[in-house]
């Protein structure tokens, strides 16, 4: 395995598997994760080292909706979101690594390329004291009217605002992540021939009390934490792969404008003016900046069918030093 070759750190978006508009299948889930496995291994084909970290969101809502039926209608004990994190990161990586696995030997690069697919169930470190514990910000789980989303905050106490796509969904506190608690192992297996999964929706958010690390309430962008595993990494390029085309200005306005390439520098004015949205775009344009300002060569938001395209220049957003 030759360990000088460029390592791609990918964050795939909840919708590597289940797209809006999905019903959330078994048949969906299979479906999508066959989708990404099959950008993964182009890539790999192509020479890269690739780490993958996915999104939970639309899980672990889901998990959480259950929780909160089962409690009201089974009296079925209650799961914080720290568990249903980790239960949504060896779900969602065991779908996806399966996927992986057989699209390498489907391509014969299993054992001569790679040797292997492994997910690693990841805890990041937080702040106990970050500000998003008393304003949430991240959105988990399915899209609602907003008749019934009114209704759920009534009947369980959840806090619902209207996503930019549309609807409305129930968000929880996203605390910035610090590093991941298992870098070291997820290094190790990458510079080994591994094909890693890691820090799946941002992984487990965890605060260090006295010495001893304990699980908070909350759920982090996985972009963000995916900026923190591609820097500590040292990554060259960090693909951040979603249900739109490109970062735009005006993003849904007539005047909309897809951006093409432009520099951290650049990129962070627009994100200070508010040109990108906290629960879209924002985090996946703060989580570039971060990644080129840390020394990675360039960040990618793009489709996540357009992967290969974008790596090319050829689609999606391009953030770049400077």
């Amino acid at each position: 395995m030759n360990n000088n070759r460029d390592l791609i750190v990918i964050a795939f978006g909840g919708n590597a598997f289940q797209s809006k508009g999905d019903r959330g299948t078994v048949e969906d889930y299979w479906k999508n994760a066959y989708i990404a496995a099959e950008t993964i291994v182009r890539l790999i084909e192509e020479g890269y080292r690739v780490v993958v970290t996915h999104g939970n969101g639309p899980q672990a809502g889901i998990l959480a909706e259950l929780m909160m039926l089962g409690l009201k209608y089974k009296n079925i004990p209650p799961m914080t979101l720290d568990i249903i994190g980790a239960m949504t990161q060896g779900w969602l990586g065991y779908i996806l690594q399966q996927a992986i696995l057989n699209k390498l030997r489907e391509k014969g690069l299993l054992g001569s390329r790679v040797k292997g697919v492994v997910t690693v169930v990841t805890q990041t470190l937080v702040r106990k004291d970050d500000p998003d514990f008393k304003d949430p910000t991240k959105y988990v789980g399915p899209w609602y009217e907003k008749e019934e989303a009114e209704k759920l905050a009534r009947e369980f106490g959840w806090i619902f605002k209207p996503d930019p796509r549309g609807g409305y969904r129930r968000v929880v506190p996203s605390p910035d992540p610090i590093i991941q608690v298992e870098i070291d192992a997820i290094k190790t297996l990458a510079e080994n021939g591994f094909i890693v999964i890691a820090d799946g929706g941002g992984g487990v958010p965890v605060v260090d009390e006295n010495g001893k690390l304990v699980g908070v309430e909350g759920v982090i962008d996985k972009d963000l934490g995916a900026e923190r595993m591609a820097s500590a990494l040292k990554a060259s390029i960090l693909l951040i792969l979603t249900d739109v085309d490109a970062a735009y200005i005006n993003y849904g306005k007539p005047d909309a404008k897809p951006i093409r390439e432009i520099t951290a520098s650049e990129a962070l004015k627009l994100y200070n003016e508010g040109h990108f949205k906290p629960g879209s775009m924002g985090p996946k344009i703060l989580a570039g900046i971060r990644f080129v300002q840390n020394g990675g060569k360039l960040a990618i938001i793009a489709h996540l069918k357009n992967a290969a395209e974008a790596l090319r220049g050829e689609a999606g957003t391009r953030i770049i030093p400077g």
